[in-house]
């Protein structure tokens, strides 16, 4: 989880005080804005909860009111802070981070609990409207909508909600999936209208589709998306497979689509728009995909695809996302992205030489996310942990208002139960080293361009020399 705090903003509480608001924002998006205290009350909650030795060093409170200078350095320390939060499962998957982060959502929003519509659409454009109510959080929406197409509940966990944004020329960018800390609807409210909200598979060992493919909603939902990625030319085909495909289609033998389909390139993976890397030589323009247990660059020729490198995540030693923001053109509740992003992995080449490898795309943060989220399912596998085993703890927490007050977290809904997801832990009992190392030293600032830190990758440990 990448959290980053660029900016700060002055607030009135309502009664003519004025006081410093820090911007959150996570994977790239403004999230909220939330007071010192209400950052310093969380971190007393989850010393309670989770041993003081688990945590960061929180900022400490200062007695006189802050300088600009020291304004700064505390809004540096909250980041690392907040940012080796973001890096420790256990502590991200809690019911007291969601609940916070929910809550100052709602918070900064203003968003009020109400019924509303929602739509969320598949990848053939299918719409699905369900009503939510307005604070509802990701889990619970993906849990109506599944309810709503009769799907089975031990097969939603296999699915997500995802943000995407949809040209004019019909051309899809993916933008992100959502998160459990966040209301869909309040995330999608403040979207442009070309961005829509998708229902889709979310896991990376395509195995999983046999399990799906015994059941008729759920074979149809790997259906759809399977014909949209080759219609979109996301999966390759050849034209004579392509004819063969046509052929299943009209017959609607979709179990037999879907066979053929497994089998072909890029099924599986996630593509991204063409962008810049610095491999086999600097700005070079190549598209990027993440799957099938790598990430993929096709490097893009002059009318055509000239050359094509494919970089294993168990060879990725490590990652890092940097950043740099203009601050004067970065609003805390803008979409807009003024910042220039660069993904760059440390990949070994050879038996004795490790090499770094930067690319450079406004989404190299849902990259890295992709990055991470794979690498935990292959260590989940690696260790023979069943991801259906996992459950979340539950507990009473407290979310402290801007005011000072203070209300219960409840994230709990009487109509859901909580679900696992494929190659995502949750907060359950599991050996530390089966998640990726916390950051060893967090970003000084996500504001300013840093070579330094980086994310450990566990699955790098475990490479022989036959690999090579």
């Amino acid at each position: 989880m990448h959290f980053a705090i660029p900016d700060t903003k002055e607030l009135n509480d309502g009664n003519g005080s004025i006081f410093v608001g820090y911007n959150i924002h996570i994977n790239g998006v403004f999230h909220c804005t939330v007071r010192y205290r209400q950052l310093h009350n969380l971190n007393e909650q989850l010393r309670k909860a989770f041993g003081a030795e688990t945590l960061p060093l929180f900022p400490p409170k200062k007695i006189l009111p802050l300088t600009g200078g020291q304004l700064e350095d505390r809004r540096i320390l909250l980041e690392k802070y907040i940012q080796t939060l973001g890096q420790d499962s256990r502590l991200i998957s809690s019911e007291l981070l969601i609940g916070f982060l929910l809550s100052a959502q709602q918070e900064t929003t203003s968003e009020k609990k109400q019924e509303m519509k929602l739509d969320i659409y598949t990848m053939n454009n299918f719409q699905i409207t369900v009503r939510v109510l307005s604070t509802d959080r990701t889990e619970q929406v993906l849990l109506k909508v599944c309810k709503q197409i009769q799907l089975p509940l031990e097969y939603v966990r296999y699915f997500a909600l995802f943000l995407i944004k949809k040209a004019e020329n019909g051309d899809i960018t993916m933008l992100r999936k959502l998160q459990d800390f966040e209301s869909p609807y309040i995330s999608h409210k403040s979207m442009q209208p070309s961005h829509k909200i998708v229902l889709r598979k979310s896991y990376w060992d395509i195995n999983y589709d046999l399990e799906l493919m015994t059941d008729p909603v759920s074979l149809n939902l790997l259906y759809v998306q399977t014909v949209s990625d080759i219609e979109r030319g996301w999966i390759f085909c050849s034209n004579n497979v392509k004819m063969e495909l046509v052929q299943f289609q009209a017959r609607l033998e979709k179990k037999e689509y879907i066979e053929i389909a497994r089998t072909l390139k890029y099924y599986g993976y996630i593509q991204f728009n063409t962008c810049f890397c610095d491999y086999p030589k600097p700005c070079t323009r190549v598209l990027v995909a993440i799957g099938g247990e790598e990430l993929n660059l096709r490097i893009v020729g002059p009318g055509q695809l000239v050359k094509e490198g494919s970089f294993k995540v168990t060879r990725m030693r490590c990652w890092r996302i940097t950043a740099t923001h203009n601050k004067q053109i970065v609003a805390a509740n803008s979409q807009s992205n003024d910042s220039i992003l660069e993904l760059s992995f440390e990949y070994l080449m050879s038996k004795d030489k490790l090499q770094w490898i930067t690319i450079s795309s406004d989404q190299a943060i849902l990259m890295s996310v992709c990055l991470q989220s794979l690498v935990d399912e292959l260590l989940l596998k690696k260790n023979g942990i069943d991801y259906k085993e996992l459950s979340g703890s539950r507990g009473s927490w407290t979310y402290m208002k801007r005011d000072g007050s203070s209300q219960l977290i409840s994230i709990d809904d009487p109509d859901v139960c909580p679900i696992g997801v494929v190659g995502e832990t949750t907060n359950a009992k599991i050996p530390e080293f089966f998640s990726i190392k916390k950051l060893q030293e967090k970003f000084a600032s996500v504001s300013f361009k840093t070579g330094k830190d980086f994310v450990e990758n566990h699955a790098f440990e475990g490479i022989g020399d036959d690999d090579l």
